[in-house]
């Protein structure tokens, strides 16, 4: 009786995906792909980091989402003069009239909110990271010793441009591997290129529909953690993971020459769960090696980091990631 549940819960999954993509595809057109692993960290309770040239309609991605799954959405343009006070919120003087004494109030932030587009998050100061860094781990903001939650579900969908690197402040290791995903936004096929400047010029405004509440959305994503997956796929999939570091006697080549360091133990937990999301939305009940080769990726690409000599001949990781995946496939 409970595995029919389950097959049920899946199955109901798989048709709020449908409708998503649906509502999605009235004004985002193409990047199917992008859309599928923006929805698998969602689903898996995940960050993800989407990196693209600007034009790409990475914010309109992510607030089309917000709006589709009825989830409160606040947008953060990081800048370079950004406090962390900014985004977590700061104490205010309030005075009882009756009375005449003072107190202090906490006025949240935009942190407050169930998605977060973090805006070219590259070009906040350290500081104001770190804020986003313990709001992203713990689901709290912390200011004057006082701990506020943040509303669940959590999401940070944070944006970052690959061709202007002045004035920026890199997201150092530690950050990157709290974001489940790093997903390329690559430029348009022609045709849908096409499309896109019919549409963007013509009156035409979408009609968006409210597709699922936070609380369903909460629900979503327990069926996916109890979703069974075989303890061969595990082992394999961790061993994938071992075979990144470079002072693992199991590394190929191609790691132990252009790799500095290899994934953690988070890659393969993202690893595993990305390929039960995957399953799910593709209506399967059971996740294989394939949906975890399909989320290899978006989660290693910010975990395998190059060294000197991969720099110095334009090695970058998914050619890396590509060579790992050809010796297990």
């Amino acid at each position: 009786m409970a595995k029919h549940r389950e097959l049920d819960s899946i199955k109901e999954l798989n048709i709020y995906a449908e409708k998503i993509y649906g509502e999605i595809s009235k004004v985002i057109i193409g990047q199917h792909q992008v859309i599928e692993q923006v929805l698998i960290s969602l689903f898996c309770n995940g960050h993800s980091l989407i990196i693209g040239v600007p034009g790409l309609a990475k914010t309109m991605l992510v607030n089309t989402i917000a709006r589709i799954v009825d989830l409160t959405f606040n947008r953060i343009q990081f800048t370079p003069d950004l406090m962390p006070s900014d985004i977590t919120g700061t104490e205010v003087i309030e005075e009882d009239l009756t009375t005449g004494k003072r107190n202090f109030r906490f006025v949240k932030g935009p942190l407050f909110a169930n998605v977060i587009l973090a805006d070219e998050i590259n070009r906040a100061p350290p500081k104001t990271q770190s804020a986003l860094l313990q709001a992203m781990q713990e689901y709290k903001v912390t200011y004057a010793g006082e701990t506020y939650s943040l509303p669940v579900p959590f999401f940070v969908l944070a944006t970052q441009n690959p061709i202007e690197q002045e004035g920026t402040y890199p997201l150092p290791e530690a950050q990157l591997d709290r974001f489940m995903f790093t997903i390329n936004i690559e430029y348009p096929e022609k045709k849908e290129e096409i499309e896109i400047v019919k549409t963007t010029t013509s009156a035409y405004q979408a009609d968006l529909k409210k597709i699922i509440g936070a609380e369903e959305f909460i629900n979503l994503q327990k069926i996916i953690r109890r979703m069974p997956v075989s303890d061969e796929i595990i082992e394999k999939t961790v061993t994938l993971v071992e075979k990144t570091r470079p002072e693992n006697n199991t590394a190929p080549d191609i790691i132990k020459k252009y790799v500095s360091w290899g994934a953690g133990p988070r890659a393969s937990q993202y690893l595993i769960l990305g390929a039960k999301a995957k399953a799910t939305l593709d209506g399967r009940f059971s996740p294989n090696l394939e949906d975890v080769y399909y989320v290899c990726h978006p989660v290693l690409r910010h975990r395998i980091i190059a060294n000197f000599a991969a720099e110095a001949e334009g090695i970058k990781s998914d050619h890396i990631i590509n060579e790992l995946l050809k010796t297990f496939l």
